[in-house]
């Protein structure tokens, strides 16, 4: 086994607001689907993550803020009390190894289905548009997706507080901050898009109106957490889930600047085009963003070390968080520390085995040596 130690930018320590992080690796938030039918976090999960908290700062897999907001099978959520509970385990396991830990909120909006949901309720969207493709997996199987219910100028404001409360048991979790979800094609993100948001109330229309949404969940997130322990997550670039605007641009240069009045303790952004680029001009990068951002911003999605270095180094990211190369590689810090090879890509057809499988039997670099011995 060769060891060459490496000198880099990546790996030294950052001072996210009152956190300090051993590196700027960052586990990007990955949907895993291993918390069962009733979405409490479990032993196998705090394993995971305790596996991969090496890295400087771990974002968790999108957790569904309520009943309604649910459209995965088996992903976590965070509006009861036995799921805060079980997630605590999660967040001991991962402080044990002395890395904060952010919790992601999540509403799938119309990217859902009705079986998901209590009383057959149709998912939740900004306008009664439906998502175009194949199908979704459901409780029932493979279906179509529906045309959502707009929700109601009133309704808006219960979601806000569901956001709120959502937080509110995060922190009684132990967690460090949350991330809010604004990104690939969920509700935030309907909102914020003109493609998806055809409303004609305060929620609709102008920019202002269309980030009013993410405006508010902000706020009423900051009464429970601090701003600098707060994250927002974006994909101005996405097609993911039907995605795309022409006024994409402009949009998110909007909502950016608007964030930035916060404080916010980041924000985090998918500007690799690994989910799709909707081809309506150039893509978005965080040369953009820094004119409009003066605060801690995260690259994400098709990063390698090489890319990340450098991403680093002319000043266009201050964290770069890494998601499908820790799936494979727990050690994927160490990995890049001593360049040492990564593990072959998993085969996805076992990203969501709902056991052991794909999730927490990948080899460290360390184990594979003694293995070939």
């Amino acid at each position: 086994m060769t060891t060459q130690t490496l000198s880099t930018n990546l790996l030294s320590p950052f001072n996210l607001g009152d956190l300090t992080l051993k590196n700027r690796v960052v586990m990007a938030p990955m949907t895993r689907a291993r918390a069962g039918e009733e979405r409490i976090p479990n032993a196998l999960m705090a394993e995971y993550y305790a596996q991969r908290a090496t890295v400087g700062l771990i974002i968790t897999e999108a957790t569904v803020i309520s009943t309604q907001a649910i459209g995965w099978q088996n992903s976590p959520g965070i509006y009861s009390d036995e799921q805060a509970e079980g997630w605590k385990q999660v967040v001991d396991a991962v402080h044990a190894k002395e890395t904060p830990i952010f919790l992601q909120l999540w509403h799938c909006g119309r990217a859902s289905h009705s079986s998901f949901h209590e009383n057959n309720q149709l998912p939740d969207a900004p306008s009664a548009i439906k998502l175009n493709g194949e199908y979704i997996h459901t409780p029932i199987g493979k279906q179509p997706y529906e045309t959502p219910h707009a929700l109601e100028t009133s309704e808006v404001a219960l979601v806000v507080e569901d956001y709120r409360r959502a937080a509110e048991r995060a922190k009684d979790a132990g967690f460090d901050g949350v991330e809010i979800h604004g990104a690939n094609g969920y509700l935030i993100d309907e909102f914020l898009q003109s493609k998806t948001n055809h409303r004609t109330d305060q929620y609709g229309g102008s920019l202002e109106n269309r980030y009013r949404f993410l405006k508010e969940i902000t706020e009423a997130i900051a009464t429970v957490f601090p701003a600098h322990r707060i994250g927002v997550r974006l994909s101005p670039n996405g097609v993911y889930n039907d995605m795309g605007s022409p006024d994409y641009r402009e949009t998110f240069s909007y909502v950016a600047q608007q964030l930035n009045a916060y404080g916010l303790a980041y924000l985090h952004l998918l500007d690799g085009l690994g989910f799709g680029f909707h081809e309506l001009g150039e893509p978005m990068t965080l040369a953009e963003f820094r004119k409009v951002f003066t605060g801690v911003l995260v690259g994400n999605c098709g990063y390698t070390q090489e890319t990340a270095e450098a991403a680093i180094k002319d000043g266009s990211a201050d964290l770069i968080a890494f998601g499908r190369p820790l799936i494979s590689n727990p050690d994927l810090v160490e990995r890049f520390a001593h360049g040492w090879s990564l593990n072959p890509p998993p085969d996805v057809s076992i990203w969501y085995s709902f056991s052991q499988e794909g999730y927490t039997d990948f080899p460290t670099y360390r184990e594979s040596q003694v293995i070939q011995a």
